[in-house]
C-alpha cells in the first residue's frame, strides 16, 4: 500500500469520525444539565460511532466486498454494545456514590456531623468527601463558639441587670429620703450617691470598651515606652485600693524592657489585673508584679493570693461576664475586667493567660518585644 493510499484511508476515517464527534458534541450540549450517566453514555456512544463511521467510510472507499463489510460491521456493533453497557454500569455506580455523598452532606448541613460514605469511590469524590469533612469540623467549631458566646451574653445580661438593680435601688431610696427630709446625715447620703454614680459610670465605661473590642473598633496609638514605667504607674494607681484591703504590692522584679503599645490601653490592662488581684487576695496577703523577657516577647505577670481557681474554670476566666463562684465575685464587678484585658492584649498582637500557683493565681500578659 502506497503512502497515498494511507493518507486517503486516514482522511476518510477522520471525516467519518469527525462527523460522529460533532453529533456527539451537540448531544452533550443538550444533555449538559442531565445525569452523569447520560453524558457518559453519550461519550461511549461517540467513541464507538466514530470508529464505526470511520471504518465504514474507509470500507466504502476501498470497495470492500459485502461479506467483509458485514464482518467489520458486526465486530464494531459488538464493541458498541460492550462499551455502552460498561458506560452505563460505571455511570450508575458513580451516580450512586454521588447520591450517598449528597445525603451525607445534607446531614451536617442540618446541624449534624459529616460522615463519609463507606465503600470505594473515585478520587474526585474522595477529595470532595475530605473537604466536606473539614468543612463539617469547622462548622462544628463555629457552632460551639456561637453557643459559648450566646451563653456568655445571657450570663452578662443577667449579671449586669443584677448589678444595675442594686445601686439603682439604693440611689432611689437615698434620693427619696433626702427629698422627704428624713435623712439623718444628708452629707453622708450625698457621698454615698456619688460613690454609686461613679460605680455605675465605671460599669458603663467597661461595657462601652468591651463593645468597641468586640466590634473591632478599638483604635490603638502605639508608642515606644518602657514596661518599667507602665508597671510603676499601675502600682501607684492601685496603691490606695491595696491599702484599703490591707494587701501588700510588690514590684521589685520589673525589668526596664522596651515595648510598643498604647500607653492608655495598656495601663487599663495592668489596672484591671491589679484590681482583680487585690480584691481576691485576703488581708495581709501579697500581690506581686513582674516583667521579664522570654522567647515569646515581654511577659508581665500579676500574682495574687486568691487560693486558686478550679481547673474546670480556668479556660473561662477571660470570658465576658464570667465571675466564678460567689466567694470570688467582687462586690462591684460585672465580670468585664478580664474580658477587656484579653481584648486589649490581643489587639496588641499579644496573649493573656492564667494558671494556678501554690496559694493563688498568676496572670500573664505576653507582648511583642519592641525592635
Amino acid at each position: 500500500m502506497t503512502v497515498r493510499d494511507t493518507l486517503l484511508i486516514a482522511l476518510f476515517a477522520f471525516v467519518g469520525a469527525a462527523a460522529a464527534g460533532l453529533v456527539g458534541a451537540g448531544a452533550l450540549w443538550l444533555l449538559r444539565r442531565r445525569s452523569f450517566v447520560a453524558s457518559l453514555t453519550v461519550v461511549a456512544a461517540v467513541a464507538v460511532t466514530a470508529m464505526m463511521a470511520g471504518t465504514l467510510a474507509v470500507a466504502q472507499a476501498m470497495f470492500l466486498s459485502g461479506h467483509d463489510l458485514s464482518v467489520v460491521t458486526t465486530v464494531v456493533a459488538m464493541a458498541a454494545v460492550v462499551s455502552l453497557v460498561t458506560a452505563l454500569l460505571l455511570g450508575r455506580w458513580v451516580v450512586a456514590r454521588s447520591r450517598e455523598l449528597t445525603r451525607a452532606a445534607r446531614s451536617f448541613g442540618d446541624g449534624g456531623a459529616f460522615t463519609a460514605p463507606d465503600g470505594p469511590t473515585t478520587a474526585e469524590l474522595d477529595a470532595i468527601s475530605r473537604e466536606l469533612a473539614a468543612t463539617s469540623a469547622r462548622l462544628a467549631e463555629s457552632r460551639d463558639r456561637e453557643r459559648a458566646l450566646e451563653t456568655s451574653r445571657r450570663e452578662l445580661v443577667a449579671w449586669i441587670s443584677h448589678d444595675l438593680r442594686t445601686p439603682l435601688a439604693g440611689l432611689r431610696a437615698m434620693s427619696e429620703a433626702l427629698e422627704d427630709g428624713v435623712a439623718a446625715d444628708p452629707a453622708r447620703y450625698l457621698r454615698q450617691i456619688r460613690t454609686e454614680v461613679e460605680r455605675l459610670n465605671d460599669m458603663v465605661g467597661d461595657l462601652f470598651e468591651l463593645s468597641r473590642i468586640h466590634a473591632g473598633a478599638l483604635a490603638l496609638s502605639p508608642s515606644r515606652m518602657s514596661v518599667y514605667d507602665l508597671v510603676g504607674d499601675a502600682l501607684a494607681g492601685a496603691d490606695p485600693l491595696a491599702r484599703e484591703h490591707g494587701v501588700r504590692l510588690v514590684g521589685d522584679r520589673v525589668e526596664p524592657l522596651p515595648v510598643e503599645v498604647d500607653g492608655k490601653e495598656m495601663s487599663r490592662v495592668l489596672g484591671n489585673l491589679l484590681v482583680n488581684a487585690i480584691r481576691r487576695t485576703p488581708a495581709d496577703g501579697t500581690v506581686a508584679v513582674a516583667a521579664e523577657r522570654s522567647p515569646a516577647g515581654v511577659v508581665v505577670s500579676v500574682t495574687d493570693g486568691c487560693g486558686g481557681i478550679p481547673e474546670e474554670d480556668l479556660h473561662r476566666v477571660f470570658d465576658t461576664g464570667w465571675r466564678g463562684t460567689h466567694a470570688r465575685t467582687p462586690p462591684a464587678g460585672a465580670g468585664l475586667g478580664l474580658a477587656i484585658v484579653r481584648g486589649i492584649v490581643e489587639a496588641h498582637q499579644g496573649r493573656a493567660s492564667v494558671r494556678n500557683i501554690p496559694g493563688g493565681c498568676r496572670f500573664e500578659v505576653t507582648l511583642p518585644s519592641a525592635p
